[in-house]
């Protein structure tokens, strides 16, 4: 299993050629509290409610397009974009950078690399 894992990581990891855009969880942290940088988490509705990161609204790749007037306002601000490991999250970068948003970022290793760095995840949904 681990080697599956590293595998995979290896794999989408290099496969990036966006890779100037991925951060970490402490540049992540430096966007939102410097210069407020909204959350987008792209995974599943059940997937998110499981946890996520604290102010993060959850937009799931699949309705990105259909619900692009909830990020309008940000075209010129910081977006980060999260998912589990990193793939959607950065499928989603390649969508909103093409629609003109102009500071998209990509947390490298998504949700488990947030949770790795010792940060913290909230449960349940926003209602």
């Amino acid at each position: 299993m681990a080697a599956i894992s590293g595998s995979l990581f290896l794999f989408l990891t290099f496969r990036r050629p966006d890779a100037k855009y991925m951060i970490d969880a402490a540049r992540a942290t430096q966007l939102i509290n410097r210069e407020d940088a909204a959350i987008v988490d792209v995974r599943e509705m059940s997937e998110y409610v499981e946890g996520h990161l604290p102010q993060a609204r959850n937009i799931p790749l699949g309705q990105l397009e259909q619900r692009l007037g909830d990020l309008e306002k940000r075209k010129d601000a910081p977006v980060i974009l999260v998912c589990q490991s990193g793939g959607r999250s950065v499928e989603a970068g390649k969508k909103l950078a093409g629609l003109g948003f102009s500071r998209v970022y990509v947390l490298e290793g998504g949700v488990a690399a947030w949770r790795s760095a010792g940060m913290p995840l909230k449960k349940g949904s926003k209602k």
